[in-house]
This record gives structure tokens, sequence and C-alpha cells, in this order.
């Protein structure tokens, strides 16, 4: 589970860019499953008193000191970064030959092609 200040947004993101495919039976007012392979992803709306206090910048401000990074199958792992870099999110290049992206609320993120 993500939290994240812009529900709606981050859905269309995550659901738009990286293909996964929303859960409308335990969709709530601030609440969305994806469903893959065996796993479940979800964002959680931040309470509205606390995400009033949260300012996202435009590219967001990377968060990578988090104790936890996703990594999503996708078709298409050059098509996907494309797409993300034009949108004006950062791509991270590794030094071990890796590019990582970020959504638009800077959680970094992995991909890897799907099988």
């Amino acid at each position: 589970m993500l939290f994240v200040k812009d529900l709606e947004r981050m859905t269309a993101f995550y659901r738009d860019v990286l293909g996964l495919e929303p859960v409308e039976e335990t969709r709530l007012d601030n609440w969305l499953e994806f469903k893959g392979e065996g796993v479940r992803f979800a964002l959680h709306a931040i309470p509205t008193t606390i995400a009033a206090g949260i300012s996202i910048e435009t590219p967001p401000r990377v968060r990578e000191s988090g104790g936890t990074k996703f990594t999503f199958a996708v078709r298409d792992v050059d098509a996907t970064l494309r797409t993300i870099e034009a949108m004006g999110l950062p791509l991270l290049e590794r030094p071990w030959g890796g590019i990582e992206a970020v959504d638009p609320e800077g959680n970094v993120f992995a991909l890897e092609r799907a099988a």
C-alpha cells in the first residue's frame, strides 16, 4: 500500500501509465486496489487534514530514503520510461546500469518486462 496525497492523479498514473487494473469492488473514497499476478497493490489517500499541509512540487521531489521500493512488470519498459519522462517526471540512472522512475508524488520505483 502506498499513502498518497492526490488519489485521483495517482490512480490515473498507475492505471494509465503502468497499466495496472483497478479493483472496482473494493474501491472507496480514500482507497483503491489494483490487481496483478499474485499480488495486490493499493493506494490510500492521506487524510485531508494532513494532506492540506503537504506540498507536491512539479516535478516532484524524489523520495529515495523510504524503506520500500516497488517493482512493476510492464509490457514495454522502454516505452513506459519514455511516457514517464514525457510527463516531466524524473528518471534515475543507476551506477549498475539500471533506470528507475518516479511517480507524480516522488515515489521511486523500478520496472521490469512482464512475462
